[in-house]
């Protein structure tokens, strides 16, 4: 079905591959009517057995479609696609497709399709930075992102100040309190050029765990992410600082923490702050 635009009015019209003729439930998204199977819906999602309970006439037909707001009809086909696969494979290899699935899986609360898409993005190749901050976004177990803190940890040189915003002040921290870790290490040891990348490997993964707390089993596939904000405890600190002159502004790029001479027993400040945000002390 296609309506003619008239006086501005944009042309509404049936999506050419989720628009099933034994669908029992229809969707407005945009211009766009979707006609598909209701069960899917409310097999899982909390948003939508609240929504469709709500409205149980809304979606009978197109002009009563359940209208969906704030996402593109491009982003609701993909997610359909997830149940309508024609090749009974998953066999997108893009990541910006799993990210808009990892998007409303987590906005509508469709569980089981969030794990899906977070194991889909362990296997895709993604820019370290990029993916650090949408894990971070949807708070999804730190642990997984084990490979990229390594990855800025021996790369050369510094996060860029839009890297540093990307993954946000807590990671940016982390990963410097890590790299000095490993670079004491090395050159206690007379290792190499005595940077992060001469340290062995686990010891630099045990370096990691420690700074982003990261000991612990994980059973759900969700924790709670690096993010802008610092802890309250650091407010007396800054207070100080703005007090001698110093700009209360957080450091983004070569800010640094030492933690190097707590003992083990006693975590130091950018891992007492991922620990606080666990509610572990």
């Amino acid at each position: 079905m296609e309506t003619d635009s008239q006086n501005g009015v944009s042309r509404v019209q049936h999506h050419p591959e989720f628009y099933l003729p034994d669908g029992n439930i229809t969707f407005l998204v945009e211009n766009t009517f979707f006609c598909v199977h209701r069960t899917f819906f409310e097999r899982e999602s909390q948003f939508f057995i609240r929504e469709l309970a709500q409205a149980p006439q809304d979606g009978i037909s197109d002009e009563s479609a359940f209208r969906v707001e704030d996402v593109t009809s491009e982003d609701f086909a993909t997610l359909l696609w997830v149940w309508y696969s024609p090749k009974y494979r998953l066999d997108r290899n893009s990541s910006d497709d799993w990210v808009v699935i990892l998007e409303l899986s987590t906005r509508w609360q469709f569980l089981e399709m969030k794990k899906l898409a977070i194991e889909q993005l362990q296997h895709l190749e993604m820019d370290p930075v990029e993916k650090i901050a949408i894990y971070n976004k949807y708070e999804i177990d730190r642990s997984l992102l084990l490979s990229e803190y390594k990855h800025l940890c021996t790369r050369e040189g510094q996060m860029s100040i839009e890297e540093g915003e990307k993954v946000g002040i807590l990671t940016v921290l982390a990963i410097h309190q890590a790299r000095e870790r490993a670079m004491k290490s090395a050159v206690e040891k007379g290792r190499g050029n005595m940077t992060p990348a001469d340290v062995d490997d686990e010891e630099l993964e045990q370096i990691l765990k420690d700074v982003f707390n990261l000991n612990q089993d994980s059973t759900t596939g969700s924790r709670h992410g690096a993010d802008v904000q610092m802890s309250s405890g650091n407010t007396d600190r800054r207070d100080d600082a703005q007090a001698q002159g110093q700009s209360n502004a957080p450091p983004i790029i070569d800010a640094y923490i030492d933690e190097t001479t707590n003992s083990s027993s006693e975590p130091g400040l950018v891992s007492r702050v991922f620990r606080q945000k666990e509610g572990v002390i």
